[in-house]
């Protein structure tokens, strides 16, 4: 409410650039809405809520040790009452207790002519209180999933409006500044807006005076209260908080685990700064979990949105009263879009999905000849058709390890479409080396081979790594079968192997391609492969691909066009 009520009379300031006439017409609007009753309950009841509720937060925090748009965004809430105080007494007020008409002239000429620096100060605090409005809205729909692509458009309107606002308070002051000129023009406007004297001004004076005293002994006695729980508090005894890395922060009774963190300095995420709205704090609960209070209503609505498993608890609402042991789950750079859920499979879970690893053959005898700018031009060349070969399958790129390729497949559907869609990537492939190596046939003093190994086995799979070196993965032994597979192409002197297994998923008949037995190390019983000469050869195969594997697909698509 406060913040349309801010953009509303900017609008009514930026209409100013069409001419006085308008401004007073905008104003006319402006007042019919914002000082009829509904208008008068709705604006001073979220200015008074708005400043409990600033106090309340204050009051409720252990610490204040914040982020820095946290710090400068309450700051700043906290100095408006001081800053817009007399711009109020002296337009609202004036106008209820001392009849000032204060229309645009009445402003004008008081903000432009008599006291040109009050102007000045004024266009600086509208600017602050727009600030104010805009930070504290980007980190409320920053968790949206729509914002990102609304945000470019959003913020050229939080920029523009305010400039025009100032620019159309410079037009009306120019014109009113002119009509000044005029004696009689200037009395008439001094009668007909009542213009104050010197009992309104003193007012003004001592209103200001009286609310700054107000206001800093509220703000006092928050401080006061503060330190009062503090004491009380530090009589309750202390709990300890075990972190990963072997600190611990001892905490008394009602910090939460966020605050804790921040406290001692323990980098820890938290997008929408700990109110309970991204689950960015999320942390594990270990040792002491079963001494802690149920989480409520508000924090189980959250965890459930972000698909969150048994132990984890949000750090902003969790306030331990024993020793405990956490773990924060996001980066400390975690975005608003760690915020957002997340398909369980990226966060951990066993599943059975076909396993593809494919790579260059002699490619050290091919680097070896070559220049350095050669062999990365090739590489990405390959890279590039390898990767629109497993996307336009509705795979998942895992990693590219040297010059080979690993991908996986089924994470997101049934395992038999897994190895369909694993097949449909090896003859995308067979087909992608071939253009390749006929793009650089001038290039190639031979063409490119590859070979490719495919499996089907139980593995886990989830997002692994460390900051930006996370990627998708699965580890398990079918992990490893699959990349022995890929090695065997080199035995069998073919292009392709596919574990039995794997075809008998799929449906596919490979019964003309030769078979053989394999060992594997660490297993009892060889594998049944499928020898395939080249991937060309097998079948086409029909997969069926999700939203999700139908847009990549189509990303991978319009990039090969491009």
């Amino acid at each position: 409410m406060l913040f349309t009520f801010v953009g509303t009379h900017l609008l009514n300031h930026a209409w100013g650039l069409a001419s006085l006439e308008a401004l007073d017409l905008g104003r006319d609007i402006f007042v019919a809405v914002w000082r009829s009753w509904p208008g008068i309950v709705v604006l001073y009841g979220a200015l008074l809520t708005h400043v409990v509720l600033v106090l309340w937060t204050l009051f409720q925090r252990r610490t204040l040790r914040l982020a820095p748009w946290e710090a400068v965004q309450i700051l700043l809430g906290l100095a408006l009452p001081f800053l817009l105080v007399e711009h109020v007494l002296g337009t609202r007020g004036l106008n209820l207790f001392f009849a000032v008409e204060d229309n645009y002239i009445y402003e004008i000429l008081v903000l432009w002519m008599f006291a040109p620096e009050k102007g000045i100060f004024q266009t600086i605090v509208i600017a602050v209180v727009w600030a104010h409005g805009c930070i504290g809205l980007h980190f409320w729909l920053k968790l949206k999933a729509w914002y990102p692509a609304m945000a470019p458009y959003l913020f050229a309107f939080a920029l523009l409006l305010p400039v025009c606002a100032a620019m159309g308070f410079v037009a009306a002051g120019r014109e009113i500044k002119l009509l000044a000129q005029d004696p009689f023009w200037l009395e008439d406007a001094y009668m007909t807006t009542n213009f104050p004297m010197d009992d309104a001004v003193l007012f003004v004076a001592e209103g200001k005076h009286t609310f700054w005293i107000a206001m800093g002994a509220l703000l006092a006695l928050v401080l006061l209260a503060r330190y009062v729980r503090w004491a009380v508090e530090r009589r309750r005894g202390v709990a300890r908080l075990s972190y990963p890395d072997g600190r611990s922060v001892e905490i008394h009774p009602g910090t939460s685990v966020l605050e804790a963190s921040r406290e001692a300095g323990i980098p820890h995420a938290s997008v929408c700064g700990g109110r309970g709205r991204c689950s960015t704090c999320r942390i594990r609960v270990g040792a002491g979990r079963e001494r802690l209070a149920p989480p409520d209503a508000a924090e189980i609505k959250v965890l459930k949105r972000v698909g969150a498993p048994e132990h984890v608890r949000l750090a902003c609402q969790l306030k331990p009263t024993d020793d405990l042991e956490v773990t924060p789950l996001l980066p400390a750079n975690a975005t608003p879009k760690d915020a957002w859920r997340r398909p369980d499979y990226l966060q951990g879970s066993e599943k059975e999905v076909a396993i593809l690893f494919a790579d260059i053959r002699a490619f050290t005898k091919f680097a070896e000849n070559k220049l350095p700018y050669d062999v990365v031009f090739v590489l990405n060349r390959y890279f590039r058709s390898m990767g629109e070969a497993v996307l336009e399958a509705g795979g998942d790129l895992d990693k590219f390890i040297g010059d080979g390729v690993m991908a996986l497949f089924g994470a997101d559907t049934s395992p038999e479409e897994g190895c369909r869609r694993a097949l449909a990537a090896a003859r995308n492939m067979g087909a992608g080396l071939e253009q390749l190596n006929r793009a650089l046939a001038s290039d190639l003093s031979e063409p490119l081979r590859i070979g490719i190994g495919i499996h089907l086995g139980a593995v886990i799979v989830g997002e692994m790594g460390f900051a930006q070196a996370t990627s998708f993965t699965a580890i398990g032994d079918a992990v490893n079968i699959a990349s022995r597979l890929e090695t065997a192409t080199k035995d069998y002197g073919c292009q392709l192997i596919v574990s039995d297994e794997l075809a008998t998923r799929a449906g596919v008949a490979l019964d003309a391609h030769p078979a053989h037995e394999l060992s594997v190390r660490g297993r009892s019983q060889p594998i049944r492969i499928r020898a395939i000469e080249r991937a060309l050869d097998l079948p086409e195969v029909p997969i069926r691909l999700s939203r999700r594997a139908r847009r990549r697909s189509q990303e991978a698509t319009a990039t090969a066009t491009r």
